[in-house]
């Protein structure tokens, strides 16, 4: 397997498209890039300035970022899902992280996911999957996740919430002016409702070696 690789991964809201790069990363030893932390790292920092998303300001902090921002661990709140998705519409943030996001895979290829990567950032990628599943095992899979107490008495309650977010997000993500979230034409279509993390690995390696 080339050790300079382009795979490119895009996907839903939830949909478990990070557990996958990762994987795939690991076992073809390739460099991982979880592009919606650019994103929320730039609505993060957006957020602890009081700044809006169209603020000329926002640009600069996406223009300035560095593996730091990215790695903060108050990137996965329900503030920071909503205000990324604000961010991401915005031409100029997209720009501004556009050469990143193509210089990192220059030397060594990459497993990147996001919701624009077969289509905008790498339209020659090796591969291309997008992978998809419905709002309802989506938001199961992240009340599973956060959730401290499996018994919680609002579970049920809670995972509707979060459907509606999810869903809300993808209408966002999808319908936005700039980059909308879409298969690329050429784009391996991967459903998880009903596959658990390895048997989507297995899956996607299997579409690679072909």
């Amino acid at each position: 397997m080339s050790k300079k690789l382009i795979i490119a991964i895009d996907g839903l809201s939830g949909v478990g498209k990070g557990t996958l790069a990762k994987a795939l990363a690991d076992k073809l030893s390739l460099p991982y890039l979880d592009t919606g932390l650019l994103y929320r790292a730039v609505g993060r920092k957006m957020l602890d300035a009081g700044l809006s998303a169209e603020s000329e300001a926002v640009v600069q902090i996406a223009e300035r970022l560095t593996p730091a921002d990215w790695a903060r661990d108050d990137l996965r709140t329900p503030a920071v899902d909503k205000v990324a998705s604000q961010v991401a519409a915005q031409p100029k943030i997209r720009a501004a992280l556009l050469d990143m996001q193509r210089h990192f895979a220059t030397q060594q290829g990459v497993v990147m996911d996001g919701r624009d990567i077969g289509t905008v950032i790498f339209p020659n990628a090796d591969v291309k999957l997008f992978v998809i599943a419905s709002a309802k095992v989506r938001a199961e899979r992240r009340w599973l996740q956060y959730a401290t107490d499996p018994n919680d008495p609002q579970k049920t309650a809670q995972i509707k919430q979060i459907e509606t977010e999810l869903t809300q997000r993808d209408e966002a993500d999808s319908t936005r002016a700039v980059a909308p979230l879409r298969p690329a034409e050429d784009a391996h279509i991967i459903d998880t409702d009903h596959l658990n993390a390895s048997e989507v690995l297995a899956k996607a390696l299997e579409i690679i070696q072909r």
